[in-house]
């Protein structure tokens, strides 16, 4: 069983090879698949705990949480009472789990250590996409036709809105600038916020209306996004919207993240890949791919592990895991 074991994850790590000979190291090699247990259908995004060495898995259609044991590799609870669970966040200072309900907008917090619920704030309908800002000492969460919700982590209690024209997918906080970068597909649109009057200043046509995941390209100046449909990597000047770089893409892409050590960029596909990206000397390319599980199209790159994660859900033949990946 070991033996097999070990072919498989080295045939695993072959398919992200760069392009060059077959001696170069893989780009990716899969380190391990954590089983999640019965968990049916969807798995939306994932949020860590540094400190305690946890991960969260936000299991949608089983209206169910996981709390993964980093060290042990292994789901040691599940948070139940949940609807359609969407955003996750972890707050350090406040000791905080914050989930996003789209099924019924809300907002509920958990305790860090037992995960007992503390609060439930109603927001409004498809409660997503979660940031936590440390600098700011606030959480912001995208919901409802049109907004970001401001949420006060230390009295747990939501102190604003942050108003948009449409309701708002992935977004980024990025201080040196001052500025909240959001993708708006029912525009078509890059979305940029004034992070100190709260007051949106630009709207960046994007030229396609299937704009999700966003990262920031901090080194190069960019907002990147994923574009669906067609399956394209877009890379925009952060001053002023000028669209920089366009690379094909692997389909339903949800998430993607900088690895700013390697100057590369992580793209999850539902198609069943994870595409990745070379971003060094502000130009982009792809350099590789490898397959997944189709539907897997949520991850989440954690610099300070130096890890990807990877939410692959059930298939006919294998149940659902968390693939951990290491550069």
């Amino acid at each position: 069983m070991k033996i097999i074991l070990a072919v498989a994850l080295s045939l695993a790590g072959t398919l992200v090879m760069s392009h060059g000979s077959a001696e170069e190291k893989p780009l990716l090699m899969l380190e391990r698949r954590i089983p999640l247990g019965e968990v049916r259908g969807r798995i939306d995004h994932l949020a860590v705990d540094l400190k305690r060495g946890r991960l969260f898995v936000a299991e949608l259609e089983n209206d169910t949480v996981a709390v993964i044991d980093l060290q042990g590799h292994k789901v040691i609870q599940v948070i139940t009472g949940l609807k359609k669970p969407q955003g996750l966040g972890y707050h350090p200072l406040t000791d905080s789990l914050y989930v996003a309900n789209g099924g019924d907008g809300t907002l509920a917090i958990f305790t860090g250590d037992g995960y007992q619920p503390v609060a439930r704030i109603q927001l409004g309908d498809d409660a997503d996409n979660i940031r936590v800002d440390e600098r700011g000492n606030q959480i912001l969460v995208a919901y409802g036709n049109g907004a970001l919700a401001m949420v006060n982590p230390t009295t747990r209690m939501k102190v604003g809105d942050i108003a948009l024209k449409a309701h708002p997918e992935s977004f980024q906080i990025h201080h040196s600038t001052n500025r909240i970068f959001l993708n708006d597909p029912t525009n078509a649109a890059i979305v940029v916020v004034d992070l100190a009057t709260r007051r949106q200043l630009h709207a960046w046509p994007t030229g396609n209306g299937s704009n999700f995941p966003m990262t920031i390209n901090d080194a190069a100046g960019h907002v990147v996004v994923g574009f669906r449909d067609p399956a394209k990597l877009g890379a925009f000047s952060m001053m002023d919207g000028v669209p920089v770089a366009n690379v094909d893409l692997c389909g339903d892409t949800d998430d993607m993240f900088m690895d700013a050590k390697r100057k590369r960029i992580y793209v999850s596909c539902g198609e069943g890949f994870l595409d990745v990206i070379d971003a060094q000397d502000r130009a982009y390319r792809h350099i590789g791919r490898i397959a997944t599980v189709a539907g897997a199209r949520t991850s989440l790159f954690v610099p300070e592990l130096d890890l990807v994660f990877i939410a692959a859900r059930a298939t006919v033949t294998e149940p659902a895991s968390l693939w951990v990946l290491r550069p």
